[in-house]
């Protein structure tokens, strides 16, 4: 019976920040964890949005792939999404709606995974190109992030809801990703309008974190908090 209470997380957001961009776990592992989620490939190489158990992968280009199960990633988060009863927004946009959905469910200190399938205006995505060894921190890689919109598309949104207090460990607040429904454009999000979309929220109590301790540059980095916060807002925005 698949754990529908727990979002799985391979990596910190943290290691980014430094620059460890390497991928240390395969697809293959990542997907016995979870159906739904979002992350970044290996070499840093764009956006990952994860809908129904397939891994796209939003590269700088443009240009959508699907990843197999011996890529490896180092860091994405999963869980298996569970059917919940929708609310119909329309005629709203992403900051409108994250304090609706904040102040409707109370997320106060809770995961929750984010599921929102609809028509949209409008929708804003930038991508994070990818990187070559040696790796530079995070604060480099993403001076230059393409860019792209589309009006009057239909697809998925996925993401999620974090306690701040997690923030180092993953992204405090929402954290969201699209995929179109022809699956050749997607993204992390930066804003969006909807024109109509199904929202579901699923409370998730648990967070399982995996880090890679095999990884000897995961074991020798200094994952230093001073101005983590900084880095992770200036990357999310």
């Amino acid at each position: 019976m698949k754990d529908t209470t727990t979002v799985y997380q391979h990596g910190t957001l943290a290691m980014l920040v430094v620059g460890l961009f390497e991928g240390t776990l395969p697809v293959s592992e990542l997907m016995k964890h979870g159906d739904t989620g979002i992350g970044t490939a290996n070499d840093f190489d764009g956006e990952l949005v994860i809908v129904d158990g397939t891994v796209y992968q939003v590269v700088e280009s443009g240009e959508v792939k699907v990843l197999a199960p011996d890529d490896k990633i180092p860091f994405a988060s999963v869980h298996f999404h569970q059917s919940r009863p929708a609310v119909t927004i329309n005629n709203t946009n992403g900051v409108e709606l994250e304090h609706q959905l904040e102040n409707n469910y109370q997320f106060g200190n809770s995961f929750v995974g984010i599921n929102i399938q609809g028509a949209f205006k409008r929708m804003h995505t930038r991508v994070v190109p990818k990187q070559s060894k040696p790796y530079p921190k995070l604060s480099a890689a993403i001076k230059v992030q393409p860019k792209f919109s589309q009006e009057n598309v239909t697809g998925t949104i996925v993401g999620y809801y974090a306690p701040f207090l997690f923030q180092g460990a993953t992204v405090g607040g929402f954290h969201l990703h699209f995929i179109n429904d022809a699956h050749d454009f997607g993204g992390h999000i930066l804003d969006f309008e909807i024109d109509q979309a199904e929202v579901e929220v699923q409370p998730l109590e648990n967070l399982l974190q995996h880090l890679p301790i095999n990884d000897k540059n995961f074991q020798a980095a200094n994952l230093n908090l001073q101005n983590m916060n900084e880095e992770i807002e200036s990357a999310e925005h």
